[in-house]
C-alpha cells in the first residue's frame, strides 16, 4: 500500500521536507539561545538594582597601558553590576553622546571622566539632558561637575559596539556611540573598559540631569520564534505524512473523494437483466 513511497519522487520530497524540519528545528534552537542570553541581561538589570555597590576593582580590572589606551572590558556577569569609585571629574574632557532619547525627547548623554587617585579614568555617564533652544543637535549648556573628590555609585555599562566618530566642537568631544576604546584615544590618560551609569553621587548631581533610562530586552519574542519554528517542523513532517496517506489511500480505492464518483460512473443495471 505504501510501497510507493520507494520511489525517487516520493524520497526526493521526504529528504526535502526532513532538511526543511532539521532547519526549522536548528532555528528554534537558535531563537532559544537568544531567548535565554536575555533572560540572564533581564535578571542581571534586575538585580543591580536591588545589590549594595561593591567598590570600582571588583567589576573592573585596571587599565594597564599608557594614556589614550582602555582596559579590559567588564566580565559579562559584572555587567549592570553596581559599583563606587570616588575621584576628580575632568570637565575639561567632557563628552557629548547625541541621538539620546529619554521621555520621548532626543538630546544627550553627558559623559565625564573620574579621575582616580592612581591617575587612571572611569567615564561616568552623569545623565541625560535637552539639547538647546534649535533642534536635537543643538550643543546644550552642560552642568558645571563639583570641584574636589566626587563619589560615584552607578551600574556597570560595557562599551558599545561600533566605532563612532568623535569629534571636538566648542571645547567638548562629541560622538553617536559610547566606544570607550575609540573615547580613550581623545584623552590623556588611560580608562576603564566599560563606562558607568550615574544612579547616585555625592555631592548631589545638577537636578537637570535626568536618569539614563535602562530596558529591559525582549526576551518574549525570542520565545515566540521558539514556538513558531518548532511548530513549522512538526507541521511539515505532519503535512508530509497526511499527504502520504491521502496518496495511499486514493491508489487503493478507497479515498472518499474519488470513490463515489467511481460508483456514479459504473452502468445502472437493466431491468430485464
Amino acid at each position: 500500500m505504501y510501497r510507493f513511497l520507494l520511489s525517487p519522487r516520493w524520497l526526493g520530497a521526504l529528504a526535502l521536507t526532513v532538511v526543511a524540519s532539521a532547519v526549522m528545528v536548528w532555528l528554534g534552537n537558535w531563537q532559544l539561545d537568544r531567548y535565554q542570553g536575555r533572560t540572564e541581561v533581564n535578571e542581571r538589570i534586575d538585580a543591580g538594582l536591588r545589590m549594595a555597590p561593591v567598590p570600582l576593582t571588583e567589576a573592573f580590572r585596571a587599565p594597564t597601558g599608557g594614556p589614550g589606551t582602555a582596559g579590559p572590558p567588564p566580565a559579562e556577569d559584572k555587567v549592570w553590576s553596581r559599583i563606587t569609585a570616588t575621584g576628580r571629574y575632568d570637565p575639561s574632557n567632557t563628552i557629548l553622546v547625541r541621538g539620546r532619547t529619554a521621555d520621548s525627547r532626543v538630546g544627550f548623554e553627558v559623559l565625564t571622566p573620574l579621575v582616580l587617585a592612581d591617575g587612571t579614568a572611569l567615564l561616568v555617564d552623569r545623565g541625560w539632558i535637552p539639547p538647546a533652544p534649535g533642534g536635537a543637535t543643538a550643543q546644550p549648556s552642560v552642568p558645571a561637575t563639583p570641584t574636589g573628590d566626587v563619589t560615584v555609585v552607578g551600574r556597570v555599562h560595557e562599551t558599545e559596539s561600533g566605532a563612532g566618530t568623535v569629534a571636538r566642537r566648542n571645547g567638548m568631544l562629541e560622538t553617536r556611540r559610547v566606544g570607550v576604546p575609540g573615547l580613550a584615544r581623545e584623552l590623556p590618560y588611560p580608562v576603564y573598559g566599560g563606562y558607568l551609569l550615574l544612579d547616585e553621587q555625592t555631592p548631589p548631581a545638577d537636578p537637570v540631569f535626568k536618569a539614563v533610562p535602562v530596558g529591559h530586552a525582549n526576551n518574549w519574542q525570542n520565545f515566540g520564534y521558539v514556538v513558531q519554528w518548532w511548530l513549522f517542523a512538526v507541521m511539515a513532517l505532519f503535512g508530509y505524512g497526511w499527504v502520504a496517506r491521502r496518496e495511499a489511500r486514493r491508489a487503493a480505492g478507497i479515498d472518499t473523494k474519488t470513490a463515489p464518483l467511481d460508483r456514479a460512473a459504473e452502468p445502472t443495471p437493466s431491468a430485464s437483466a
